[in-house]
């Protein structure tokens, strides 16, 4: 059965903070609001410009039909950007210290998207159902904000 794999709502923070290295693709800095994930990814603002401040529903998927108790249901037409990928990464869970709060153990998950690269930090427990070598559908639709 298929199922979203994680998905929030982001804001992007900067857009390019290493300055612009390519005519088509951005790097965009983001961080989430519900599960306060942050997320470095490459992005073909040719066909799919982001700017700073903007917000998006960022998310990731095995499949694009989901099964569900009324049958499957195609999540391609709620989204307005997609990528297919290949999830290469999952760094070992970590102690890290936050500012004003507990310790937390955090993980980063790194995907490439036909060289469109994705990496998304965060609490452990928001990363159990990735797996190394899984295939990922990516899906962003702006929301307003």
């Amino acid at each position: 059965m298929s199922e979203l794999l994680f998905n929030d709502i982001f804001k992007v923070e900067k857009v390019d903070p290493d300055g612009k290295k390519y005519d088509k693709v951005s790097r965009i800095v983001a961080r989430s609001e519900k599960c306060d994930m942050y997320m470095l990814l490459d992005i073909n603002t040719e066909i799919y410009p982001m700017g700073e401040k903007e917000r998006f529903l960022m998310a990731l998927s095995p499949s694009l039909v989901l099964n569900t108790k009324d049958g499957s249901v195609s999540i391609q037409d709620k989204f307005e950007y997609i990528m297919h990928g290949r999830l290469y990464n999952i760094t070992k869970p970590q102690l890290e210290e936050k500012e004003c709060s507990k310790p937390q153990l955090e993980v980063e998950v790194y995907a490439s998207f036909g060289g469109l690269q994705l990496m998304l930090k965060g609490h452990a427990s928001h990363c159990v159902k990735f797996a190394v070598d899984q295939k990922l559908f990516l899906l962003i639709r702006k929301v307003e904000s």
